[in-house]
């Protein structure tokens, strides 16, 4: 049995999805924090099966594992320490269960000398599972798509946005990253170890992006350079707590470092078809903002 864990999140959710066109409903099972939830009802409805497991919680993993022969670990939304100890927890679930395989949600920046929290979160989540003593597969993703989209703010309406300098990005759509793990999932033991990046077809800086926000709203677009400071002091003000700023600032530091420019062709051969381009997130977005 497939297990996805994470199965109401945005990208486990979308994972279970397409690996249901895959492969039989009765070969996966779902982790999830409340099996009470829509999606998680839906999911059972279909005939998956649906138990409540926590990475804080042993006993939960062994019951909401059992029989897994792999286990998807969709990695948390914490970052530090509490990230890294939630995941080694999982894939010890995992090993408990006897999977013969680990899959996990990396990034294609992880590197424990990145000047972005998460991903040397996931480098030692990576690290774990070199030696958690069965085979394993780290899903490389790009960075999220819909971060960039986050970043934008109202900036499709206003005509501006100021943003740290930065660096290009190889923006990933969750759609595609979804499809490629299901694929994997399905093709047991595609790949060993890291993948390469899972990337769109382009790493695009912010004034790229203002670029194409014109074309896409027609009308002008500016795209201003806020210092790192201003940039933390903006954030703070919105009620984002200090360490939580400074992590968003670390995605800015992190790109004028290069650290996520990588563009690579693995996702699009996953998919059978080129990703889904920065420009058609951002028209869904506007036509969406308009309508």
């Amino acid at each position: 049995m497939i297990i996805v864990t994470g199965a109401t999140g945005l990208l486990g959710r979308q994972i279970v999805e397409r690996l249901l066109t895959l492969v039989p409903a009765d070969r996966i099972g779902v982790s999830v924090r409340d099996p009470r939830k829509a999606q998680a009802r839906t999911f059972a409805e279909q005939g998956v099966r649906v138990r409540q497991g926590s990475f804080t919680d042993a006993a939960s993993l062994a019951h909401a594992f059992e029989g897994a022969t792999q286990v998807l670990i969709v990695s948390v939304d914490k970052m530090g320490d509490e990230a890294v100890r939630q995941h080694r927890a999982a894939i010890d679930g995992a090993v408990a269960a006897g999977a013969r395989r680990i899959l996990y949600t990396s990034h294609m920046g992880a590197d424990a000398s990145s000047r972005f929290q998460p991903c040397r979160d996931h480098a030692a989540t990576e690290e774990a599972l070199r030696g958690c003593g069965i085979p394993f597969t780290s899903l490389r993703n790009g960075f999220h798509a819909s971060s960039a989209l986050q970043f934008l703010g109202d900036g499709l309406r206003t005509g501006e946005v100021a943003l740290p300098a930065d660096g290009p990005v190889s923006w990933t759509a969750h759609a595609d990253l979804a499809d490629a793990a299901a694929a994997v999932l399905a093709d047991e033991g595609r790949f060993d170890g890291p993948t390469p990046p899972l990337t769109a077809g382009q790493a695009l800086t912010f004034d790229d992006i203002a670029r194409i926000a014109a074309d896409v709203t027609g009308r002008s677009f500016t795209r201003s350079t806020a210092t790192d400071d201003t940039f933390r002091q903006q954030l703070i003000g919105h009620g984002v707590p200090a360490g939580a700023a400074d992590q968003l600032l670390g995605v800015f530091t992190a790109a004028r470092a290069g650290e996520f420019a990588a563009v690579g062709p693995t996702l699009a051969k996953l998919l059978g078809r080129e990703p889904i381009a920065l420009s058609t997130a951002l028209k869904e977005l506007w036509l969406n903002s308009v309508s």
